[in-house]
């Protein structure tokens, strides 16, 4: 795969969205949280999803420019209409905001309704741990249907992505995953290639456990949640919670939005531990547990040690900056026809 210098490919994707049109702010905060997303190994939320970017950008399903709508604000709390601007500056902003304010509050929660993609929700984690901060990030879209309640046949949620990263003297403990047994991305790319799950993942129109994305994709079948046919109440309540805190809190969800684009609601709690015990305290605690599950005799199927969610995350971040940034060699090509069309020079390509 190509490596790319992360600063060149921040620059390269950055001017591609700025020649579409968005505006500069946007176009930075969209560029660094999709650079992020891949240099910790979410390539399904990198940098290939510029032209579906830029595509959304031409067709007005993204916007480009203006800001959102205040629709609550009590200082501990507060609530923005997105717009349908872009996610990740959207999110970027909302938990700067956060992060300003949490020293005063010790808890601060936001929610905002019609927000457009918000790319990897754990691309956004590092910059609040580093500064000995606890956040959570939950998104779901309203305005899209792909995961059945369990039991049922008929897809009504999304699946919902939950985060959550926690500081330590290390590394943070980095927790992202969906309440379905997957996402509609990678069902979506695996449908294209004419490949298959690894597993039933899915459900059939009919209610039939399938292995086939196609039939998520194409025959209006859904996606299991987490935990699958036989556990998957788990996961099917983790996506209602999810819905709830994003699209309830945030005054704009299934009740009163119709099917269509793309329009997430998310969540977002970031707290200050020095509000509780003190981030001492808490790094006490984080440390240790985080110490004991990596030392944890490691079972038969096990590669090497026991991992602690996020030391994935921290490796990739740490290979991705010393020897640049893998972008996927099928989708390096449709990227770099969109930089011709867009006259964005290519950044210089490693290996």
């Amino acid at each position: 795969m190509p490596l790319i210098d992360s600063e060149a490919l921040t620059d390269f994707a950055q001017a591609l969205l700025s020649a579409a049109g968005m505006e500069p702010d946007k176009a930075e905060a969209t560029a660094r949280v999709l650079v992020e997303g891949d240099m910790i190994g979410h390539e399904t939320h990198g940098v290939g999803l510029l032209p579906w970017y830029l595509d959304a950008l031409a067709d007005g399903s993204l916007r480009k420019a203006g800001d959102y709508e205040v629709v609550s604000d009590k200082g501990a709390s507060f609530v923005w209409d997105g717009r349908l601007l872009p996610g990740a500056w959207l999110l970027t902003r909302a938990l700067e905001q956060a992060a300003e304010r949490v020293g005063q509050y010790g808890v601060v929660t936001a929610a905002i309704r019609n927000t457009h993609h918000t790319c990897a929700l754990s691309a956004y984690m590092r910059k609040l741990t580093d500064r000995g901060l606890i956040v959570q990030i939950s998104c779901s879209n309203p305005a899209a249907s792909r995961v059945a309640p369990y039991g049922g046949t008929k897809p009504l949620l999304t699946p919902n992505p939950i985060a959550a990263a926690f500081p330590t003297s290390g590394d943070p403990v980095l927790i992202d995953v969906s309440t379905s047994i997957t996402t509609t991305t990678m069902t979506q790319t695996l449908a294209k290639a004419g490949q298959k799950f690894p597993e039933a993942w899915a459900l059939t129109a009919a209610g039939e456990p399938t292995d086939d994305p196609r039939e998520v994709t194409e025959h209006g079948g859904s996606l299991l949640p987490l935990g699958g046919a036989l556990k998957g109440h788990k996961g099917y309540g983790l996506g209602l919670m999810v819905e709830l805190l994003g699209q309830g809190l945030s005054g704009k969800g299934r009740a009163n939005t119709a099917p269509g684009p793309l329009a997430q609601s998310a969540f977002i709690q970031v707290i200050d531990p020095e509000a509780f015990a003190g981030i001492d305290a808490f790094r006490e605690q984080s440390d240790w547990l985080a110490e004991a599950c990596r030392s944890n005799p490691p079972g038969p199927a096990t590669r090497g040690a026991v991992r602690v969610p996020g030391d994935s995350a921290a490796r990739h971040h740490r290979a991705a900056l010393a020897d640049g940034v893998p972008v996927d060699d099928a989708l390096w090509p449709r990227i770099a026809d969109r930089a011709l069309a867009l006259g964005v020079p290519l950044p210089t390509v490693r290996g």
